[in-house]
């Protein structure tokens, strides 16, 4: 990509454009012509280059009337006064068009391109897992295939891609900026009816620490549901980044996080896939996003053979097939808690069979936590969805 270099016109440059434009003048407009094409030339204008050639059709006609009577007033009436009018108006009119050209002429020649600026090569990327993986922070661009608008949504950007869908940056009708999942996996009548039912149910969720479900749509070509847009990093990519949270900003964290989950139960809503790529750090706090979307999926992908959830942040019911309730949640939150902690999944981001072992049976370490959330976080943990605490319960114990 070129990279463009917008400077002050020189004196110099001025000058030049100055005389150029003064040709027109001190010709009698004979060279407008060829000053007018020497303009289409060089600011790459069709506009000028039609403009030449009217220029030279006008001179032309004054020059081969004078050329072929030996005395100009042997040119017999009409034809003399008709030529003379349109000479002296090619004359003033190339002289006026050259003055209003000059500034556009003194300026750099477009497409000419400054050197790009020496910049050091970025690291090469940190390896990562595509197993968990979604990417929040915008693109710049549009990647070939991607639409332009989803329903009466315009599209500007691709936010991430996952198992369920791909996540656009959006331009509401209002000009508001919104977060737009098109999801692949809802193509028959029976799905798209399913989905619509739990998305309603999960616009009825306590906003305060989640992303607001604003529309959904199961008709058309694409069906797609609409959230408020977060701005700002997902908590994978925060603490990949810059490392584990401190103390504070983990309490702040668990206690966000937690009574996010609080509502979405108390809306009758499992989330199924609670995890760290699924928490934005927004300006004012954390968000939950992508709630009420797994149930919806969930009879679409076990019958397309595909699992709903990831696996490193899975319950070990969700693994094993199991009933999947609220406990599955607070499991993964737990799990979430301590990738924050640490800076990596306590159960592992190698093989699937590995991955799962440790969710059955592996007991992790929890001394990286703070001393009071040690407890409650192991409880959270246990391989015995029973025996786990409510969302509400884990949210009094922390702040007790």
């Amino acid at each position: 990509m070129s990279y463009r270099h917008p400077s002050r016109p020189s004196g110099g440059a001025w000058a030049a454009s100055i005389v150029w434009a003064g040709l027109s003048f001190v010709s009698c407009g004979l060279a407008t012509p060829l000053t007018i094409g020497f303009a289409a030339f060089w600011l790459r204008s069709g506009w000028q280059f039609l403009a030449a050639c009217a220029y030279a059709f006008s001179t032309g006609i004054f020059v081969i009337a004078i050329s072929a009577y030996d005395d100009v007033n042997d040119i017999p009436e009409p034809f003399s006064t008709m030529v003379s009018l349109m000479f002296v108006a090619a004359w003033i009119a190339g002289v006026i068009h050259s003055g209003i050209l000059v500034p556009a002429m003194a300026k750099a020649r477009p497409g000419i391109t400054a050197p790009r600026p020496h910049v050091p090569p970025p690291p090469p990327p940190r390896p990562r897992p595509n197993v968990h993986h979604q990417t929040t922070a915008p693109s710049s661009h549009h990647r070939p295939g991607e639409p332009e608008w989803i329903g009466h949504y315009r599209v500007l950007q691709p936010l991430g891609r996952g198992g369920q869908g791909v996540v656009y940056l959006a331009m509401a009708p209002n000009g508001t900026r919104v977060a737009v999942k098109v999801l692949h996996d809802l193509v028959d009548e029976t799905a798209r009816d399913r989905f619509a039912r739990e998305v309603d149910t999960a616009r009825r969720v306590a906003t305060f620490s989640t992303a607001r479900v604003l529309d959904v749509s199961i008709t058309g070509h694409f069906a797609y549901i609409v959230s408020e847009y977060v701005e700002g990093p997902s908590l994978e990519q925060l603490v990949r980044r810059h490392g584990p949270r401190d103390e504070d900003s983990l309490t702040r964290l668990a206690l966000s996080t937690v009574g996010a989950l609080a509502a979405i139960h108390k809306a009758g809503i499992v989330h199924r896939d609670f995890k760290p790529s699924n928490v934005l750090i927004g300006h004012d706090g954390p968000r939950v996003i992508d709630f009420g979307i797994a149930r919806a999926l969930d009879q679409v992908t076990v019958t397309a053979g595909k699992m709903v959830g990831t696996p490193p942040y899975m319950s070990p019911e969700q693994l094993s097939g199991e009933q999947v309730g609220p406990p599955a949640d607070v499991f993964s939150w737990a799990v979430t808690m301590m990738f924050a902690a640490t800076g990596r999944p306590v159960f592992g981001e190698d093989s699937m069979p590995a991955i799962f072992n440790r969710v059955l049976t592996f007991h992790p370490d929890l001394s990286p936590l703070p001393q009071h959330l040690r407890g409650v976080v192991g409880s959270c943990l246990s391989k015995r969805p029973e025996d786990r605490p409510t969302a509400s319960d884990v949210m009094l114990a922390i702040v007790h």
